[in-house]
C-alpha cells in the first residue's frame, strides 16, 4: 500500500483530493505539518507539532450508504492502533459515530468525504487527527466540546507520526477486509464493545432539535438508537453531549 509523507502540507484530505486520480490503488498521505486542516462541518483543525494527521484514500467497492460505514471501521482502527501503543491501562472508548476518547478526553478525530459525481463513488478518502503529543487549547473549542487530551500527557508516551501511522494502517487494513468479507455485523459488534456511554443518558442535537434520552444501540446502518420519553429514535447524524 503506498504511503506518501508530507513535511509540510495546507490539509491531508486537500492532498488527497488533488492526488486520488492519479492514484494507482489505495494511499495514505501523511502530514508532518498541516496549516488548514479541517473537521466535520469545516470546522478548522489544529495541528500542532509531533501530533498526527492522515489521510487514506481508496475505492470503495460498495454503495455510498455502504461506504459510510466505513467511519465505524476507521474508529475501530484508531481505537486498536492506541491500544496497541499505550497498552492496557489505557482507558479508550469511542464516541458515536467516531471520535476516539482518552481517559474521558478526546484525542482524535475523523472526517469522511466522498470523491465523485452523481452519486457515484470514485474515491473515498477518511481523515484522520490524533493528538500524539499536544492538545489543543481547550479555550478554542466552541462551548460544550468535549476536553481534548494528547497521548503524552495523559501517557507519558512519544511517538512519531510515522510510526503511529504503521499501526493504524495494519489495523484498518485488518478491519477494512473483515467488512469487505463478512458485512458489517462484526463491526458492529466490536463499535458496540467499545462505545462510551452505552447504556447511559446523553443529549443529540441535530440542526435545531435537541433529543435526550437513553443510548441503546446503533443499528444497520450506523445511526444512534435514542431512548427518550416520545419513545425510541434512530438519529444518523448529530453533535453528542454527556
Amino acid at each position: 500500500m503506498a504511503r506518501h509523507v508530507l513535511g509540510r502540507v495546507d490539509s491531508t484530505m486537500s492532498e488527497a483530493a488533488r492526488l486520488a486520480p492519479h492514484l494507482a490503488g489505495p494511499a495514505w498521505i501523511l502530514g508532518l505539518e498541516q496549516s488548514g486542516g479541517r473537521g466535520r462541518r469545516g470546522r478548522p483543525w489544529r495541528m500542532p507539532a509531533g501530533n498526527f494527521a492522515a489521510t487514506y484514500v481508496f475505492h470503495p467497492q460498495v454503495s455510498p450508504q455502504q461506504a459510510a460505514l466505513y467511519s465505524f471501521v476507521a474508529a475501530l482502527a484508531l481505537e486498536e492502533a492506541l491500544a496497541r501503543v499505550a497498552g492496557p491501562h489505557a482507558r479508550l472508548s469511542i464516541k458515536w459515530p467516531n471520535d476516539v476518547l482518552l481517559n474521558g478526553g478526546k484525542i482524535a478525530g475523523i472526517l469522511l468525504e466522498s470523491l465523485g459525481q452523481g452519486g457515484r463513488i470514485s474515491q473515498l478518502a477518511i481523515g484522520i487527527g490524533v493528538n500524539l503529543a499536544e492538545a489543543p487549547d481547550p479555550t478554542t473549542l466552541e462551548a460544550g466540546a468535549m476536553a481534548p487530551v494528547s497521548l503524552r500527557a495523559e501517557t507519558g508516551l512519544v511517538i512519531a507520526p510515522e510510526e503511529f501511522l504503521t499501526h493504524l494502517a495494519l489495523a484498518f487494513d485488518r478491519l477494512a477486509r473483515q467488512f469487505t468479507t463478512q458485512g458489517f455485523a462484526p463491526i458492529r459488534a466490536a463499535w458496540l464493545a467499545r462505545a462510551a456511554r452505552l447504556g447511559e443518558r446523553l443529549v443529540a442535537r441535530t440542526g435545531s432539535e435537541t433529543h435526550e434520552g437513553i443510548f441503546e444501540t446503533i443499528d444497520e446502518t450506523g445511526a444512534m438508537i435514542l431512548r427518550t420519553a416520545g419513545g425510541r429514535m434512530a438519529i444518523s447524524a448529530a453533535e453528542i453531549f454527556f
